[in-house]
This record gives structure tokens, sequence and C-alpha cells, in this order.
């Protein structure tokens, strides 16, 4: 039997640097590996990419330092296994390094139709609800899903030491 939803997520981050910046060349490095890490995942199904097989060059927001990756995973467990049991993890921990801090939610998730393609207007509707609403079936986080676990043991610990 198919699958009828899918997850979409989007997350958005600040680049502190621009991306030929030295100081973001393991992050940009990575990117293909970690990348083709997420297409080799059980349960994955799409992500958002351009020519160069990344999202990096997608600006939909008026910051043009605000880079996005958006993807669509068969389950919220198939998801969290790639977000917090793979190498992936040690790039998420690092990205203090090349991400600013936002003081509005980084990231949004939400049911879809399998087999539809989620668009960046789209989602920034998602991730615009979920900040100005909070959670809820149309937009929500981690803390929303009663499936998801991994996501509170297997947080990465910021360089303060907090959850991150």
């Amino acid at each position: 039997m198919s699958a009828v939803r899918h997850l979409a997520q989007l997350n958005i981050g600040r680049f502190r640097y621009p991306t030929d910046d030295p100081r973001m060349a393991d992050f940009m490095n990575a990117l293909d590996q970690i990348n083709g890490l997420a297409e080799r995942s059980a349960g994955f199904v799409w992500r958002l990419k351009d020519d160069s097989g990344n999202a990096t060059n997608f600006r939909p927001f008026p910051d043009p330092m605000m880079a996005v990756n958006l993807s669509v995973w068969d389950s919220v467990e198939a998801l969290e296994r790639y977000v917090y049991q793979t190498v992936h993890k040690r790039f998420y921990g690092r990205r203090e390094e090349w991400f600013d801090k936002l003081d509005t939610p980084h990231l949004v998730m939400w049911w879809i139709p399998a087999g539809h393609q989620p668009s960046l207007t789209e989602a920034k509707e998602r991730l615009e609800h979920l900040t100005a609403h909070g959670a809820s079936d149309f937009a929500f986080g981690w803390e929303s899903i009663a499936a998801a676990q991994l996501w509170k043991t297997a947080r990465c610990t910021a360089p303060d030491g907090k959850a991150a």
C-alpha cells in the first residue's frame, strides 16, 4: 500500500558569512555529501535543489543571507533518523559556526498529499503561520509530534551547553 501523505519540512538559516568566505568552507564542501546522504536515506522522497545540486542559490526571503532547505519524507521517523542518527547530526551541531541564531522559528513541518512537491511560497506561508499562531495541524515543529522521540534525546548540545 502506498502512502497517502508525506511530511514536508522547511528549515531556514541566516548565513553568518557569504558562501564563498573561507569560514563557510566546511559547510559548503559538505553539502554534496549531506544532500546525497539524505537522498539515499530510507524514507526520503524529494528535496528542493537547483542545477548545482543544492538549494543555496534560492533566496525567497528579502534578506539575501537567508538560506533554505525544503524536503519531503515519507514519515516523521524517517526525517528524524536522518537528522539525528547520521553524519548530518555532526554538521547540525556546528550550525552556530555558519548560521546566526534566529529569534523566530527556523523549522516548520506539515503534512502534504503523497506526490505533492511543495513550493517555496507554500513553505514560507507555513513558517509564517507557525511564527504568528504557534503549532497547529497546519504548521508544527518537533515538539508537536508525539511519535518524534529522537529530537528529545539526540539533539545536539550548543557550545553553551544548552540543548539546541
